[in-house]
């Protein structure tokens, strides 16, 4: 038996706080047709579930909270609760897997059960299917929710752990007979555990203020229990020229194209692009590399950023300089150490009283953050499953905390997807954002052929500032 950690049980919190949420994350592919025969796709999935024996368990609660949920097998476990078949109207399109899409995500998982469902979609034009995979975010992060949904792909590596940071394991420690560098040695322990504390301390001020300090945005806000799903795919070559063009990064590219779009958002609903209008949640991944022990262990192992994206500037690449100094400023700042150390410390201390603290703190009118940008790498070579060919793979957010829309990125073969999940009542304009986000992407990638821009983000900078 394993216990949620604070982080994990957090959701679970945030989604008790709301009755209008549902805190699952999600990931669907659209493959070549025919559609196999569906007991025998029940049956591959049940075979190669069986290498996650998370997805077997469902989670155990203690009365009055005295001890954190945790995850047992269950002994009633039957795959027919949890892969389901349905057809989308014809002609099958985009726009009605996208309406399914959000029906789907905006239900809640039956937490009598294990906390995942497989929907097995029908029906879409030229002779596709889909299969649409949701989990509950209290098991597993971006990155461990890709490796889980990897196991339903024919490749036995599936969709690989990938994290943006990378550890070198270390060998163990060399003892030296010298008092000098014993003397020497715990200085410099004593000094980056310093430096470390102070970024950690900055960190967490920054983040206290981004969710103290109000954006007036119809961004956020209380939300329905009806969603809207929007899918925007752009091209890996057009973002690999902008990375090396410019010498950034594919996160850069994407939060920058994330950015005009709400630029372009805002200003359509009348509202005034502001340096404050857009602080974004960015989740950042605690993962070692493949050789650390637990990479592969389902769970989240997440720190936060709460950059704020430049919807002031209307200059592309004024805003993809901007997103990656403020990333890179982020990174520096604390906010990760800070946000980590939070969730430490919050294992350490009685779990009522966390539970208790996140969810009176989740019910709280949360109007620092406007929306969450979260990024996966995913595989770059084709994935099929018995045989059918995924022509398109896109993440699906979770939406909470107030959030009105949410973005999540995913790389597959050649393509960067976003997927964006956004309140029914308030976000009737999430189809333009998918648009204005590949038009972002688009012009970039044009603006990184053209000979004589400058192409130094630090000369862009003295003008930007």
């Amino acid at each position: 038996m394993e216990h949620l950690s604070a982080l994990d049980a957090g959701f679970l919190e945030v989604e008790d706080a709301d009755p209008h949420i549902s805190m699952a994350i999600g990931g669907i592919a659209v493959l070549t047709g025919p559609a196999p025969d569906f007991d025998a796709l029940i049956g591959l999935i049940a075979d190669r579930i069986t290498a996650e024996p998370r997805l077997r368990q469902v989670l155990r609660t203690r009365p009055w909270d005295l001890s954190a949920p945790e995850w047992v097998d269950d002994p009633a476990f039957d795959i027919t609760h949890h892969v389901h078949r349905v057809a989308v109207p014809r002609p099958g399109d985009d726009a009605a897997l996208h309406r399914l899409t959000a029906d789907i995500m905006g239900h809640r998982l039956d937490r009598n059960r294990p906390l995942w469902e497989s929907w097995v979609i029908e029906g879409l034009a030229q002779n596709r299917w889909a299969v649409l995979t949701k989990i509950h975010h209290c098991m597993a992060d971006g990155v461990s929710a890709a490796r889980m949904l990897g196991r339903l792909f024919d490749e036995a590596a599936g969709l690989r752990v990938v994290s943006a940071t990378t550890a070198t394991p270390a060998g163990p420690p060399l003892l030296s007979l010298n008092p000098l560098r014993w003397v020497s040695s715990a200085w410099r322990t004593s000094t980056e555990v310093a430096n470390v504390a102070v970024q950690a301390v900055h960190g967490a001020a920054e983040i206290a203020g981004g969710l103290i300090r109000p954006a007036a945005s119809t961004l956020n806000g209380p939300v329905s229990d009806m969603r809207r799903f929007a899918l925007a795919e752009v091209s890996m070559a057009d973002v690999d020229k902008v990375c090396e063009r410019f010498g950034v990064t594919v996160n850069d590219v994407a939060l920058a194209a994330i950015t005009d779009s709400f630029r372009s958002m805002l200003i359509n609903r009348g509202e005034t692009p502001r340096r404050t209008s857009l602080r974004t949640l960015v989740p950042v991944s605690l993962r070692g590399s493949a050789a650390d022990p637990r990479a592969g262990d389902p769970d989240n192992r997440v720190a936060a950023m709460l950059p704020y994206l430049p919807v002031d500037l209307p200059d592309p690449l004024q805003q993809l300089q901007t997103v990656h100094r403020r990333l890179t400023t982020a990174k520096k700042s604390g906010q990760r150490e800070a946000s980590s150390i939070f969730v430490s410390a919050a294992n350490l201390i009685p779990f009522a009283m966390s539970a208790w603290t996140v969810r009176a703190f989740s019910r709280l009118p949360q109007r620092g953050v406007v929306t969450l940008a979260t990024n996966v790498p995913g595989p770059r070579h084709r994935l099929q499953i018995m045989g059918r060919e995924v022509v398109r793979l896109a993440p699906i957010p979770p939406l909470g905390a107030q959030l009105r829309t949410a973005v999540a990125i995913l790389s597959y073969a050649d393509h960067l997807a976003f997927g964006i999940l956004a309140d029914y009542d308030h976000a009737p304009d999430v189809d333009d954002l998918a648009a204005g986000i590949a038009r972002a992407v688009t012009r970039l990638a044009e603006l990184s052929a053209v000979p004589h821009r400058s192409t130094a983000l630090g000369t862009l900078a003295l003008v930007v500032g």
